[in-house]
């Protein structure tokens, strides 16, 4: 009898990419993961009205409740900027224990572009983040996913979460699959700038 290979999904992207809005029906529909960890969802439920000043407490919830589910080899998923390297020596030993590794990103054409969506998840009453902290976090989250993360895989998808609501696939790949690139020109563009 054989055992079959958990999964761990990670939906990576700057702030304001829509990861917490878009994660659920993409994991439920597409990928039939039900196990969703999102430090914001923690964050809100801790404080209400300042999740701000929850994110850390919610930041040591998460990791706590993915290594639980890892350590039950369910399949699962959560949510990151992916601007740490720390999720890389844990993942690698996950997909030596058997894990199977698939990332989905979340893309936004500048953090400018970040910098207005987190202004108006802000005014419609949702968490903020510093603009020093999206600025940051963007350019490091793109590095990462190209020169780090993306040579973890078994599969990616980056997608143009411009349009909210409306994720459209630039590219795919994985090992043994190859590279799928739905938009050449905007691809070719990500690339020279984070994976050079």
């Amino acid at each position: 009898m054989t055992e079959q290979r958990p999964h761990i999904i990670v939906i990576g992207g700057p702030n304001g990419a829509g990861k917490s809005t878009t994660a659920p029906a993409l994991l439920k529909g597409t990928l039939g993961v039900t196990e969703f960890v999102n430090a914001d969802t923690i964050a809100q439920g801790l404080s209400a009205f300042q999740p701000e000043g929850a994110a850390f407490h919610a930041g040591r919830v998460m990791l706590e409740r993915i290594h639980h589910l890892a350590n039950e080899r369910v399949d699962f998923a959560f949510e990151t900027t992916l601007a740490s390297r720390t999720f890389a020596p844990w993942i690698k030993n996950l997909k030596q224990a058997g894990f199977i590794f698939h990332l989905v990103f979340l893309w936004l054409p500048s953090e400018e572009f970040a910098i207005a969506r987190v202004a108006e998840r802000v005014r419609i009453g949702g968490h903020n983040v510093p603009e020093e902290t999206i600025r940051r976090r963007y350019h490091k989250g793109m590095k990462n996913f190209f020169q780090l993360y993306m040579q973890l895989v078994d599969t990616w998808f980056f997608y143009d979460n411009s349009v909210a609501g409306s994720p459209k696939l630039l590219a795919s790949g994985g090992r043994g699959f190859g590279t799928s690139i739905e938009n050449r020109f905007i691809w070719k563009r990500i690339q020279e700038e984070y994976n050079g």
